[in-house]
Order: structure tokens, then C-alpha cells, then sequence
């Protein structure tokens, strides 16, 4: 990312790593919970975007991903207690959120609970939203399963990344090594550690208090989130705007990168 600047500061005493990207009104970026998520495998193609759109982008590692420290707490309920200390790091004083995957919880909870927050986008987000029919279950239960059996290695990521992603020609050498390297070391003894942590409270008796103008952005081929599910989220929240893609799956901001961009930084921009 070339015209981004990389750094660490202090997040609920945890050293914690971002990029930054522009100048305007801040945008922060909240990465999924697969194996290497981290903010510079996650969000690659939309954080030099979004900034040449007019926003100052935050793309940050949370709590036990990347170059972010492994927190005592490996909870998701942690990771949005760490996302509220990175954000009063920042001093910001009105910030924008977007979420993908996990990331959306993250994203949601912050809408909900932090007044400073302006707008809500998420990628599709099977922890956000609500669990739908026996058959949307079982697709979960399944995607579920395949990301908790993942064992590092550049051909078991190589695997994972094709299910990620519609498109195959963006599974490249260069993403599936960058994204395997986020997934050893520290971060594979916390992804060992998350795999007894209970999942965070659900939030559908809160979202349909939201204040917040939303935009959801889906997969039609998302291997572990049905559309069905994307329907029922967006019936939840007053005041959201729901866009599907075909020819995308779990990744949006990589699958769809140029309209995700694109209608993002409208959404953003516009009034209200």
C-alpha cells in the first residue's frame, strides 16, 4: 500500500497495529475472524480507494490477529471492548464504521453503543446476522467447521482462500502467503485458545433500535452465509440499504472490490 503510512499504539494497554490512509472524515476498518485476518490481507483493495474517495481510512489488527498483540481474553465481547480503547487512542471524534465478516459484530456493536459513530456498512456477517431456516443453519454449522479444522500451511490456506473467494484468478501466490503468514506463530495459538470461547450475544432485540444509516453488501456464493440471512438482517434495521452481488462470495471488498469502493464511498459521502 503505497500511499499508506503503518504504525503501532496502545489499545487497552495492548500494542496494537494500524494503517492509515488520507485525509477527511475517518473511516474505520474492522477485519473478519478466518484464519490471517488481519487488516492489510482483509482490506488490501479498498483502504487506498476509500482514502483517494476523501476519508481518512483506519484499517487496524484487532485483539490476537496480525501485528496485534494476543489479548488474556480471546472473547469476540473483548475484541469490541479493544476496538472502543483503539478508537479513544485515536482521539476520533466521529468516525464512520465498516465491517466485514466478524467484523460486522464489531462494527454493529460500536454503531449501537458509541455515538461518535456516523454510518454503518458490513460485508456479509453470519455472527451480525440472524441464524434463518434449518438449511441456513446447516450452512454455517458446516463453513463453521471448515474454518476451525484449518491446520497452517500454504496449501491448506491456498484451499480456505478459494472458498473465501468467487473469483479464483485473485487467489494469488502473493494473497494466500501473506494471508498463511497471519495465520502461524502467536496467531495460531490464539485461533487454538478462541476455539473454547463462547460466541458473543446476539443482537437482535438492539437492531432494530439502530439510529445508524446502514448499508449491507452480500455474496450470492458465500459458502457459509445464506442471502436468506442477508434478507433477515435487513429487515431488522430501520434506515439500511441491502445490495447483492452475484459473482461474489464471503469476501465482497475483494470479489465485487471496484463497486464495493465505489458504492461505499457514495454511501459514506452522501446526507444524513
Amino acid at each position: 500500500l503505497a500511499n499508506s503510512m503503518a504504525a503501532f499504539i496502545e489499545a487497552d494497554g495492548l500494542k496494537t497495529f494500524y494503517v492509515k490512509a488520507g485525509s477527511g472524515f475517518p473511516v474505520v476498518l474492522f477485519h473478519g475472524a478466518a484464519p490471517g485476518a488481519s487488516a492489510r490481507v482483509n482490506w488490501q483493495l479498498n483502504i487506498e480507494p476509500l482514502a483517494d474517495a476523501g476519508f481518512t481510512v483506519y484499517a487496524y489488527d484487532q485483539a490476537g490477529y496480525g501485528r496485534t498483540d494476543n489479548p488474556a481474553d480471546l472473547s469476540v465481547e473483548y475484541r469490541v471492548t479493544h476496538a472502543k480503547a483503539f478508537i479513544d487512542a485515536l482521539k476520533l471524534e466521529r468516525y464512520h464504521v465498516i465491517g466485514n465478516s466478524v467484523g460486522g459484530y464489531i462494527a454493529a456493536r460500536l454503531a449501537l453503543e458509541d455515538p461518535r459513530v456516523g454510518k454503518f456498512v458490513t460485508t456479509t456477517s453470519g455472527t451480525l446476522a440472524p441464524k434463518g431456516s434449518a438449511q441456513s443453519q446447516a450452512l454455517g454449522q458446516k463453513h463453521s467447521e471448515e474454518l476451525r479444522e484449518y491446520v497452517p500451511s500454504l496449501e491448506n490456506m491456498r484451499a480456505l482462500t478459494l472458498g473465501t473467494l468467487h473469483r479464483k484468478e485473485l487467489v494469488t501466490e502473493e494473497l494466500v502467503r501473506a494471508r498463511y503468514e497471519m495465520s502461524v506463530g502467536k496467531n495460531q495459538e490464539a485461533a487454538q485458545l478462541r476455539k473454547g470461547v463462547k460466541p458473543p450475544r446476539p443482537l437482535t432485540e438492539e437492531l432494530p433500535k439502530l439510529k445508524t444509516k446502514t448499508l449491507l453488501l452480500w455474496g450470492n456464493q458465500d459458502r457459509g452465509v445464506s442471502v436468506e440471512r442477508g434478507v433477515l438482517l435487513f429487515q431488522l434495521i430501520p434506515n439500511a440499504e441491502f445490495h447483492l452481488f452475484d459473482q461474489c462470495a464471503h469476501w465482497v471488498q475483494w470479489d465485487q472490490a471496484q463497486r464495493f469502493n465505489r458504492l461505499v464511498a457514495d454511501f459514506l459521502a452522501g446526507d444524513g
